[in-house]
């Protein structure tokens, strides 16, 4: 498993704790000497047990460098480039480090989320440098991932698989091994087909955000509640308008429709339309905000910086991460124009993301707060009375609504 983050470890432990012998692969030597501990480094419900125990039995055990095996994972990071172009560095990285410890018949996958094309023109471009010929000499296949932070441990096994080979031989090989672990029906297709079909539902799922988004933007400027227009326009049958928040944010949702537009940049202004107005909602945010501040400000001669209480920084509800977050943007924001005084309340992490900001418990936060932002579902604020929230509250996601 070349790759030990949010995706590759928990699959990693999933597999050595099914009968096989998974050797995982990172270049940071904390993350390897952290596993080898029996240790995580990223928070996922019951993955801790899970590595605990591989590492007891002798089934799982991390390198900083490939080694040989008879099937090879590949699940690195693919972030955006400039100008929104795919990143593709860390997988022609891990190619090239696979490349000379492969041997003929080995299954080389790659479950990374990619534009169409990467898994025949990068990964395979690497293989054939060895003098290996992809889908003779070596199997090679892209099995996008497909899980759920928070819920990894259960979905890498039950969810439904899109398996693509370079060539049939290929489809079929990768195909019996996701067969071995995972309960789910896995589905064959070619290499491109898989790539194209993770990109195409989480660009589904963007532009539909980006609605709900955009409609939460009209209810701001006509002075209604989008948690009511949308519950009420729900009551149709055939109407299901999903919950706006400060933004999209992750590894998937918020990156990949730029992957399609980047393989067709001509034919998909729908796709780019609605990443445009997810990308704008954190500065939605952060002027209502700042409108919130203006009107405390007149109601209180003398106070000239508010205290903003932000709850929640991570991209979605109950975990710790970062990535492309919308509300840690909202934060920063705030941060670098120094309108308001910032408290941050993120009950998921052990220390700030953001210098010279502190992290709050909740109560304390809201204690001292003028303003108070919701940005993240967090289970733990449900449980907050309502009766601390200051009546300057922005709920962005729908929380007490």
């Amino acid at each position: 498993m070349i790759g030990l983050g949010y995706v590759g470890l928990p699959t990693a432990a999933v597999l050595a704790t099914r009968g096989l012998r998974v050797a995982g692969v990172d270049l940071r030597e904390d993350v390897v000497a952290t596993i080898n501990a029996g240790a995580i480094h990223i928070v996922e419900p019951e993955l801790d047990a899970l590595v605990r125990a591989a590492v007891a039995a002798g089934t799982l055990r991390a390198h900083l460098k490939p080694v040989p095996a008879s099937a090879h994972l590949i699940c690195v990071p693919t972030p955006l480039g400039p100008d929104q172009s795919p990143g593709l560095d860390h997988v022609d990285a891990a190619a090239r480090a696979l490349a000379p410890v492969l041997r003929r018949g080995d299954l080389v996958i790659l479950e990374s989320t990619v534009p169409p094309g990467t898994t025949r023109d990068v990964v395979g471009a690497r293989i054939r440098e060895r003098g290996l010929a992809p889908g003779e000499d070596v199997y090679v296949a892209h099995a996008p991932e497909r899980v759920l932070p928070g819920a990894v441990i259960r979905e890498v096994v039950e969810n439904e698989r899109v398996v693509g080979g370079l060539t049939d031989a290929c489809t079929e090989r990768a195909a019996a091994f996701y067969e071995r672990f995972v309960s789910g029906e896995v589905h064959r297709a070619s290499a491109e087909t898989a790539e194209l079909v993770k990109l195409a539902e989480n660009a589904f799922r963007d532009v539909n955000i980006a609605y709900a988004n955009e409609l939460a933007n009209v209810c701001d400027h006509l002075g209604l509640s989008a948690w009511q227009v949308i519950g009420l326009a729900n009551r149709h049958p055939r109407v299901n308008i999903l919950r706006p928040g400060p933004g999209v944010g992750g590894h998937c949702i918020a990156v990949d429709p730029w992957f399609i537009a980047a393989s067709a940049p001509e034919h998909t202004p729908l796709i780019q339309t609605a990443r445009r107005i997810n990308d704008a909602r954190p500065a939605q945010v952060i002027d209502q905000v700042h409108r919130a501040a203006a009107a405390f400000i007149a109601a209180h001669p003398g106070r000239e910086r508010p205290r903003v209480a932000l709850l929640g920084l991570s991209y979605k509800p109950d975990i710790d991460d970062l990535r492309e977050s919308p509300a840690l943007a909202v934060a920063r924001g705030l941060r670098a124009d120094d309108r308001v005084e910032v408290l941050l309340v993120e009950p998921h992490l052990a220390a700030s993301p953001i210098d010279g900001l502190a992290l709050h418990p909740a109560e304390r936060a809201l204690d001292m707060a003028d303003i108070a932002v919701i940005l993240v579902a967090h289970r733990a604020f449900r449980r907050l009375p309502r009766e601390l929230l200051p009546e300057a509250t922005i709920d962005c996601v729908g929380l007490f609504a």
